[in-house]
């Protein structure tokens, strides 16, 4: 990716309403179960961003017929024509996943259980992402994955699929909904039941998702307790159309903008609040953020969706355990921001996960924040901030990571004087319009 440098000045005050992005972990799925499912598959309001395009582009090159049309707020609507799971096409050339890990790895376990051969490659990013813990799962049920590098698990992934997978129990060693989604998406190919355990809970819109199309899906306990997702396999995806809601990984950045703004009331339309997304407004929630939900319909496939509204407010520490850092893994550069400005010692514990996105997001986020002036250091895995500290603006670096190029733009609302965020053109992988929405709400 090219990068380019934004600045930031500093906002008197933040008012309006925003309608965000299209989820970006549903806006995958629904294209990914489309191209399994036969038929005809609406999507409306999907993401814009560039992960999302690169898996339309895959749905695309496995053989469906995928139109894209402008949607709301700068989202698009798919409509999906594909021949089904049984007449998918041998790709012509490799797989580009470009930046997404997501792409990469719910690809590996899609194809693992189709009768094609293909390539999964990327950027030079997500070629330094680790793809272990996807191959060696898909490998336990039969499937042919060879992955690349001195380790033999990074990217391209190349994948002889089989049109039949053995089912197993798969523990996974660290929470990981992307690696649970793999096993699960296998799971539709392999014979007899196929169970994932977590330690952690993560998020479940695979599931929902799946048996919103009438496929098996199962919550359990194993017998040491740990959580556990079952899919009776083999099994046939049905076509259903999909609504998909604003991206509460997006929601997380405005959350925080107008928590720690002496002067703010911004409202977030239509955003999703699964149950295993909703960690980060109970964290800001804990640390005395005003944030209300005001209640609508769900999406119409079991995925609930909420008004938000965030105001003003004064915040205090607190220490986020390792399963709430899990649970709101992509929101902790925000949280960190929010700790910033939050009364004592905030301590976040376990985020090592945060090492292996597309940058190592402790690193990128301790050095971006430090430069503004904030308080705050990696012990280990642990993330420690003092606040409040005032911000003061500089020239920053997100490492070309989105998560932290969004984080420092909002901190330069507060700042004093002006913030330049380089790689900001970063934000196209989730957010294309942020910068647009920001002038917008600003004043």
């Amino acid at each position: 990716m090219a990068s380019s440098e934004a600045g930031v000045e500093p906002a008197a005050r933040l008012r309006g309403d925003l309608v965000l992005p299209g989820d970006k972990s549903i806006s995958h799925r629904a294209l990914m179960l489309a191209l399994l499912a036969g038929g005809e598959t609406r999507i409306a309001g999907a993401g814009d961003g560039a992960d999302v395009r690169s898996t339309a582009g895959i749905v695309r090159a496995l053989g469906a017929a995928v139109t894209r049309s402008p949607g709301r707020a700068g989202n698009v609507d798919y409509v999906v024509n594909s021949p089904g799971a049984t007449a998918i096409h041998q790709p012509a050339t490799g797989l580009d996943c470009g930046n997404s890990g997501t792409t990469m790895r719910l690809f590996a376990g899609i194809l693992a259980g189709l009768p094609v051969e293909a390539t999964l490659d990327g950027d030079a990013s997500l070629r330094g992402r680790p793809m272990g813990r996807v191959i060696d799962p898909l490998r336990a049920m039969g499937a042919d994955v060879d992955g690349s590098g001195s380790d033999g698990a990074r990217a391209p992934l190349r994948i002889a699929g089989r049109s039949r997978l053995s089912a197993m129990v798969y523990a996974t060693p660290m929470p990981s909904a992307q690696v649970k989604s793999a096993v699960l998406l296998a799971g539709l190919a392999a014979e007899g039941t196929t169970q994932v355990r977590e330690s952690i809970r993560t998020r479940d819109h695979t599931e929902r998702m799946l048996r919103a199309r009438a496929v098996t899906v199962r919550s359990a306990r194993s017998e040491a307790g740990a959580n556990a997702v079952e899919i009776d396999g083999p099994a046939t995806v049905g076509a259903v159309d999909q609504d998909v809601p604003g991206d509460p990984s997006a929601a997380a950045f405005w959350l925080v903008a107008g928590a720690i703004h002496a002067q703010a009331e911004l409202r977030l339309r239509g955003v999703g609040v699964n149950p295993t997304r909703h960690a980060i407004i109970d964290l800001l929630r804990q640390m005395g953020a005003s944030i209300d939900e005001e209640g609508a319909p769900d999406d119409g496939v079991g995925e609930p969706i909420a008004d938000l509204v965030v105001r003003s407010s004064s915040l205090r520490s607190i220490e986020v355990q390792p399963a709430e850092t899990a649970a709101a893994i992509d929101e902790i550069p925000a949280l960190c921001l929010a700790a910033t400005q939050a009364q004592g010692r905030t301590l976040i514990r376990g985020a090592g996960e945060l090492r292996h996105k597309e940058s190592d997001r402790i690193a990128g986020i301790v050095e971006g924040l430090s430069r503004l002036g904030a308080r705050i250091a990696a012990d280990g895995d642990d993330i420690v901030i003092d606040g409040p500290t005032a911000l003061r603006g500089t020239s920053v670096d997100s490492f070309d990571d989105h998560r932290l190029a969004l984080t420092f733009a909002i901190a330069g609302l507060i700042a004093t004087g002006s913030t330049t965020i380089r790689g900001a053109d970063s934000v196209a992988i989730s957010y294309p319009t942020f910068f647009a929405d920001l002038e917008r709400i600003r004043s």
